[in-house]
């Protein structure tokens, strides 16, 4: 299944509630790539290897270049979250429930944004879809476990593969550099961080964006009636404009998530930005291809805290990895709740 660009317009005229669904996708897209992206580029702009002008436009590019490459290569994250709830039933309920968790992410998103707080999208996306389900079937028939599995596999894989690859890569570098000249070091450094804060805006439009394109599509083919779980194919056009969107969300920044993430928890050098991004690219790159859905907030937090732990554990400051813990904990009960609550509220007025 898929669905041409002339097609998608011809259905955007005879179907006005498409139109809110897909504002309201974009919007989170946009709000994804403005509170969820600068993760990507915290390390390399608090080690003072980029402006931050400048790296929220490389960011900007990378991002878009990684969700149109890794759609076109392996677009199973996409397929994962498509797959992971059921809204059969009544597709126009189902639009409605689809609808409300949209907004929900959006607020989720915003609050947390408001206070600096790096939360994943990707679990607020989750949390948000799995909550107007089981509002939709008063229950959770509509959850698909064996989708649903990837999400813990990706927790997992997120916290103790981002962290123990960050604490590997630092300890890697300060072994083979140590009787190097310590400022043609930082130099070397400097751009080889720049160069990984690419790799990982790169990645995480390809994680991101998948994830965004499959609701997307869900979307889409609940205005034509196609409630069912099955394989679809994402359209170039979308793969473009998803990009876009999340570009342009990252173009308008986020400095409270650079400092959050870049500068309060570890102080850093520059050969631990650059092993914390490669650490962090590595694992979101191993996710993608194998379609488990992780939070790139995750993978590039918990390997900034290898890093940190490498050099010695009194490096980290916990009492922000605190705060950043109790947010992620928090989102899949709440953000869950707003999407329960919302598509409740959405189909009793409409």
């Amino acid at each position: 299944m898929t669905i041409s660009l002339p097609d998608f317009f011809a259905q955007l005229q005879q179907h006005p509630m498409l139109a809110v669904t897909a504002i309201l996708t974009l919007g989170v897209i946009l709000v994804n790539g403005w509170t969820d992206a600068p993760n990507a580029i915290a390390t390399c702009v608090s080690t003072r290897a980029i402006g931050v002008r400048a790296a929220i436009i490389m960011a900007a590019v990378f991002n878009f270049f990684g969700v149109l490459v890794m759609t076109m290569v392996n677009a199973s994250v996409a397929a994962t979250i498509y797959n992971m709830v059921d809204f059969g039933g009544n597709t126009q309920e189902a639009l409605i429930a689809l609808c409300a968790a949209l907004f929900a992410i959006v607020v989720w998103a915003t609050a947390a944004w408001w206070f600096g707080i790096p939360t994943s999208e990707s679990h607020a996306l989750i949390a948000g879809i799995s909550g107007a389900a089981i509002a939709l079937h008063n229950g959770f028939a509509g959850i698909n476990g064996a989708e649903w599995v990837k999400v813990i596999y990706g927790l997992l894989l997120s916290t103790f593969l981002g962290f123990g690859m960050g604490w590997i890569s630092a300890r890697v570098i300060e072994t083979a550099f140590r009787g190097a000249d310590r400022r043609r070091a930082t130099r070397l450094f400097g751009g080889a961080q720049v160069a990984g804060g690419a790799a990982m805006a790169f990645m995480h439009g390809a994680q991101d964006g998948q994830k965004f394109m499959g609701v997307f599509m869900l979307g889409i083919f609940l205005v034509n009636g196609q409630s069912g779980m099955g394989h679809f194919i994402i359209p170039v056009w979308l793969m473009i404009l998803c990009s876009a969107v999340m570009g342009l969300g990252t173009s308008i920044g986020g400095y409270r998530i650079i400092k959050s993430v870049g500068m309060d928890m570890v102080k850093l050098e520059k050969y631990q930005g650059f092993a914390a991004d490669v650490a962090a690219a590595g694992c979101l790159l191993l996710s993608s291809l194998t379609g488990i859905p992780v939070s790139t907030t995750h993978t590039k937090t918990t390997s900034i805290m290898g890093v940190g732990a490498a050099r010695r554990l009194s490096a980290v400051n916990w009492g922000v990895v605190k705060e950043m813990v109790l947010t992620w904990v928090l989102t899949f009960p709440g953000c869950g709740l707003i999407g329960f609550l919302m598509a409740k509220l959405f189909m009793w007025i409409f």
